[in-house]
């Protein structure tokens, strides 16, 4: 991500600029960051997950969206562009910009990337009352680690390898497998 720094813009003034821009924004605090490219690791894996979470969650009042939808953190003030976001909540449709209340935010790591979706934006995302899991997926090897919120409020990491085959995502009752997930990706 690049920072143009200075001015600093209302989240109104974000949305609006981010409406003509021909690249995408992060919005920390008042300030823009552009987005930079993904890899095509990067880019499949996401395409392949996308793709299997939406035929499962097809008929269900689950919505998937890929990377070009925000997700607004209005507590922080900040707007993410996950690389995956599942909401089940009508209030959703309210937004069409942006989301308010995901069940489920995917982040594929890579190297520009992993030290900043492992820290600062998932602090971001925790004040989510809504998010129940938070997933990284690795670009560099077979990989999930979920993130799941429990019944007391706190934060409880579940890591899948190639070892076990699959994964499972509680906070929708899906499981996937590291078949589906890394086709066509070369390591």
């Amino acid at each position: 991500m690049f920072s143009t720094q200075d001015p600093k813009f209302s989240p109104d003034e974000y949305l609006q600029i981010e409406e003509q821009s021909p690249i995408k924004h992060e919005y920390l605090d008042g300030q823009l960051y552009a987005m930079v490219g993904a890899s095509q690791n990067h880019n499949t894996i996401a395409l392949n997950l996308a793709s299997v979470l939406r035929r499962q969650m097809r008929g269900s009042a689950c919505r998937v969206f890929i990377s070009d939808i925000k997700v607004r953190i209005e507590q922080r003030n900040r707007f993410y562009y996950p690389d995956l976001a599942v909401t089940c909540d009508e209030r959703d449709r309210e937004t069409p910009l942006y989301l308010r209340f995901p069940r489920l935010l995917v982040e594929v790591l890579s190297d520009s990337t992993e030290d900043f979706d492992r820290g600062e934006k998932f602090q971001d995302y925790q004040t989510l009352k809504s998010l129940c899991e938070y997933v990284l997926v690795s670009s560099k090897q077979p990989l999930v680690q979920c993130f799941r919120r429990n019944d007391s409020g706190f934060w409880a990491l579940h890591t899948y390898s190639c070892e076990q085959e699959s994964f499972h995502f509680s906070s929708l009752d899906f499981t996937g497998t590291f078949e589906a997930l890394y086709e066509d990706v070369l390591f």
